[in-house]
């Protein structure tokens, strides 16, 4: 200290070693304060973070950081809303254009919110849309009055079926994330759920990669900025509170590697994402490009609390189950309390992306958008079984006649259909199946080369569903390397004798 602030301190009178020993504890106090309030500062200004990166192939924790403390989850609750959507969709409980209907209890739901009224619908391809987009409360509500009967009779489907997927740290009480002290995740619970959600629904699981929904007047964009700007980037969800801060979870893949990171209890929207472009620039060149694509496992599907009318079955491979991977660490803690507020930042300008909507074609479409649509298909028969691909195929093939086929390619949709062919997948929709059979010739490469690709559309008792296939393999052996070259790439297939 300088003796000009030494005399405005301390007494002329003092003597001068007094003054030294004053001077030197005041300084060693100033440092104290010093170090206990950076201390301080450094507690204060990220007290709720948690983050996780795992590697979707071999289920490896890449990356973790106070992983399974327990924390308020906010709107990624969606995530698991969306599951059981998907997952009644799959069973057939009804379809895209079924009506949800809006009740009073859902309308009054805060905002962020669709804004339709008390007794008014919505589809449920326009609720999965306002969840993805908006996060929009009322439609999480009327999704979870809908398929459960009651939201709270959904939300005990939605803790039952965590429990189910592996989350044992996960409770549900609503299905929008709004307050409730008792409902509480961890980082590792909601990769799980992100890893669930790709690999379970890979025909459902390109609606996380939309960037704007139309809703009459109203062109809604993504909450999710990552995705479109972040190359690999095709999903999932974000989520705020107050109390939460701001959450994400992301999907990637890119170069057959594939990590799913979740980020919880950012400072605020920009820093959460900012954190996330760092965790899977650094993370995801480092995750594997073997291992297996299904890691987590399907359980049956959640029985409803009231029934709804039933549709036709999309898929045949519901109730197959996948192996459990343990993700390094177990799971356990007390549940903490306290109250929040929920009000989801709003992106400041909408963005712009085609619909998942039926297309017939790949032409003008970028890389980057068959990135944000791309999915794995949900079943892999052992690869050392060819009889078995071969029984598991025919068990999906329907009885009911073709209605057409599509080629994206110019040869004929007759020379594709005979032979022995390579089933990688069904989808809803024709460009869904289409977007599959072109990140799997990405995938693929030279060993599909010559490969005729081709979606085949039955229509099942009134509903249309396609099968993403390639066509034109000289015989078994051929067919049976080729899905087994597919599977070493991470794309899950089986062949057949068409």
């Amino acid at each position: 200290m300088s003796a000009a602030v030494l005399k405005t301190m301390f007494p002329a009178s003092l003597p001068k070693g007094a003054v030294k020993t004053q001077a030197k504890r005041l300084g060693y106090l100033f440092a104290i304060a010093l170090s206990l309030s950076a201390v301080a500062q450094s507690a204060h200004a990220d007290p709720k973070y948690a983050g996780i990166v795992v590697d979707a192939k071999s289920g490896k924790v890449l990356y973790g950081e106070d992983p399974d403390g327990l924390r308020y989850p906010a709107s990624l609750t969606k995530m698991m809303t969306l599951y059981l959507t998907f997952e009644a969709l799959e069973a057939g409980r009804f379809s895209l254009d079924s009506k949800v209907p809006v009740s009073a209890n859902a309308a009054k739901e805060p905002p962020s919110k669709l804004g339709v009224r008390a007794g008014g619908s919505v589809t449920v391809d326009q609720a999965i849309r306002a969840l993805v987009t908006r996060s929009a409360n009322d439609i999480a509500t009327a999704l979870g009055e809908y398929v459960g009967g009651s939201e709270p009779r959904f939300a005990q489907m939605m803790t039952n079926k965590a429990r189910a997927l592996g989350m044992t740290r996960t409770t549900y009480r609503n299905a929008h994330g709004l307050p409730n002290t008792a409902q509480m995740t961890t980082a590792r619970d909601q990769a799980r759920l992100g890893m669930a959600l790709r690999q379970h629904f890979p025909q459902y699981y390109p609606y996380f990669g939309i960037r704007s929904f139309q809703f009459g007047k109203q062109v809604i964009g993504n909450h999710n900025r990552l995705v479109g700007s972040v190359k690999g980037v095709d999903g999932i969800k974000t989520g705020y509170t107050r109390a939460a801060g701001s959450n994400l979870a992301t999907s990637a893949e890119l170069d057959g590697r594939s990590i799913v990171a979740v980020v919880l209890g950012g400072r605020s929207s920009a820093a959460r994402d900012a954190t996330m472009r760092k965790l899977v620039a650094e993370y995801l060149p480092k995750a594997t490009r073997g291992g297996r694509s299904n890691l987590i496992a399907q359980t049956a599907p959640s029985a409803p609390a009231t029934p709804v009318p039933r549709m036709p079955s999309v898929t045949a491979e519901t109730s197959e189950s996948r192996e459990v991977a343990a993700l390094d660490l177990p799971n356990s803690g007390p549940l903490p309390d306290g109250r929040y507020e929920q009000r989801e930042p709003r992106p400041t300008a909408p963005l712009a992306v085609p619909k998942i909507a039926a297309a017939s074609a790949y032409a003008g479409e970028s890389a980057q958008s068959r990135t944000a649509t791309q999915a794995l298909a949900a079943i892999t028969p052992p690869a050392s079984v060819p009889k078995r691909e071969a029984a598991a195929a025919k068990r999906d093939l329907p009885s009911e006649p073709v209605d057409r086929v599509t080629t994206a390619s110019t040869r004929t949709a007759a020379s594709a259909m005979s032979g022995w062919v390579i089933q990688i997948g069904v989808s809803p929709s024709e460009k869904m199946a289409l977007d599959l059979l072109h990140n799997a010739q990405d995938k693929g490469g030279k060993v599909l080369r010559s490969a005729k690709p081709f979606a085949v559309a039955f229509n099942s008792n009134g509903q249309q569903i396609y099968r993403a296939r390639f066509g034109g393999f000289d015989d078994q052996k051929t067919a049976v390397n080729a899905c087994n070259a597919l599977k070493k790439s991470g794309v899950s297939c089986w062949a057949a004798m068409q």
